[in-house]
């Protein structure tokens, strides 16, 4: 089995860590969790985060074949749109999307333009379906819990988890979004910590509690021993009882507004109005 070639990336803003996988073989390539940066000053977008995946595609002459999200994130904006309008790609996701969308169309009143189907994406994943990079291949594990839609991605002897997993010693993912469920999340986990001990990781986020160096990839091993959250002497009520509990003292993600409107477009940002601009909408006293 080919071993994929792992280039990650990371955006100090959102703390958000995103990869190109590729087979050294023959050059060709996914793009995992993309981020294009905003202000919610200035409604500026920033595709600086994006560029730079997309010059390393370039520099290592690589071939796109894929822009893989894990979930429709609520705490940055997706490149999937920007960086395949550049080099291609088919954006893939979650089949579970649909309830995502389902839930949040109506919260930003898109619209009847606004069909809660997943047809935004190019491809909707569901549990245990594979697909390939170049000669690598790649198998779907959906991993529920943080969102509808979260899921994870083994290619060959890494997978890349979302936000179900952080690094042990910051945890694991929240589960107070609409369709979240920390019940869902354990035995999402459980699936992940099931694999083999030599398994490697990579995070979505990293957060470098205690002002540690950046980590993005651990083993399974590593998880099951000495996470603080989910190690193996956490019984499933304990984990629920946790997560509960400290789900209810945080606040939502600075960039919950922009990411949920654009993400579950698939990273299409809105169109102009009458007057040539786009607007992203607030609700209040709604979310």
């Amino acid at each position: 089995m080919n071993e994929a070639r792992i280039q990650h990336f990371y955006d100090e803003p959102t703390g958000t860590l995103s990869y190109v996988v590729s087979d050294p073989n023959n050059g060709h390539a996914a793009i995992i969790d993309p981020v294009v940066g905003y202000s919610m000053v200035s409604g500026h977008v920033d595709t600086g985060p994006s560029d730079v995946l997309i010059e390393y595609v370039h520099k290592e002459k690589l071939g796109l074949e894929w822009i893989l999200e894990t979930h429709a994130h609520a705490d940055h904006l997706t490149g999937a749109q920007y960086i395949k309008s550049k080099i291609g790609g088919a954006v893939a996701i979650g089949e579970g999307i649909r309830k995502v969308q389902a839930h949040f169309g109506p919260v930003f009143n898109l619209g009847d333009d606004f069909a809660s189907d997943g047809h935004q994406f190019d491809r909707l994943f569901s549990d245990g379906d594979t697909f390939a990079i170049g000669g690598l291949e790649c198998e779907v594990i959906a991993t529920p819990g943080h969102t509808n839609d979260s899921v994870s991605y083994r290619i060959g002897t890494a997978v890349f988890v979302g936000d179900s997993m952080f690094m042990p010693d910051f945890g694991t993912a929240r589960c107070d979004f609409p369709g979240g469920d920390a019940e869902l999340l354990y035995d999402s986990i459980q699936r992940l910590l099931a694999m083999p001990g030599e398994t490697r990781l990579y995070m979505c986020h990293d957060y470098m509690p205690g002002g540690r160096e950046l980590r993005w990839e651990c083993t399974v091993d590593e998880q099951r021993s000495d996470n603080i959250h989910v190690n193996a002497e956490v019984d499933k009520a304990g984990f629920v009882a946790m997560r509960r509990e400290r789900d209810a003292t945080l606040n939502l993600p600075g960039l919950i507004v922009p990411s949920i409107q654009v993400n579950i477009r698939a990273g299409h940002l809105p169109d102009a109005e009458n007057n040539g601009i786009a607007y992203l909408k607030t609700p209040i006293d709604t979310l």
